[in-house]
C-alpha cells in the first residue's frame, strides 16, 4: 500500500492552522518519525522489538489519521519478524510521502 494524500494531509493542515512553515515542519517530523520506526523494524532481531516498532507505527498512523500507514503497521504486526516485504512497502510509503 502506497502513500495517498487525504486525511493525513488534512490533519497536518488543521494542526498547522494555515501556517505553511509549521505545516512543512509537521510533515517533516512525521516523515522522520516513520523513518525511525521503519529503521528499528528493519533492524529488529527479536519478536519483541519487531512488535514494539510496528505498534509505534500504528500509533503514528492513528495520531495523524493515516489509513495507509495503519494498514502497513497492521501488516507488520501479523508478519513474521524480519519480513522484508513489509519493510520494503513501508519504505515506499515514506519515499512517496517525502516526495509529495
Amino acid at each position: 500500500m502506497a502513500y495517498e494524500a487525504g486525511a493525513l494531509e488534512a490533519t497536518l493542515a488543521a494542526a498547522a492552522g494555515g501556517d505553511a512553515t509549521l505545516f512543512e515542519e509537521l510533515r517533516a517530523t512525521f516523515a522522520e518519525s516513520v523513518t525511525r520506526q521503519v529503521d528499528l523494524l528493519e533492524r529488529a532481531r527479536c519478536d519483541g522489538n519487531w512488535v514494539i516498532a510496528a505498534m509505534r507505527l500504528k500509533g503514528l498512523a492513528a495520531s495523524f489519521h493515516s489509513n495507509a500507514l495503519h494498514d502497513l503497521a497492521e501488516e507488520a504486526l501479523y508478519a513474521a519478524p524480519g519480513e522484508p516485504t513489509v519493510v520494503r512497502r513501508l519504505k515506499v510509503f515514506v519515499a512517496e510521502f517525502s516526495a509529495d
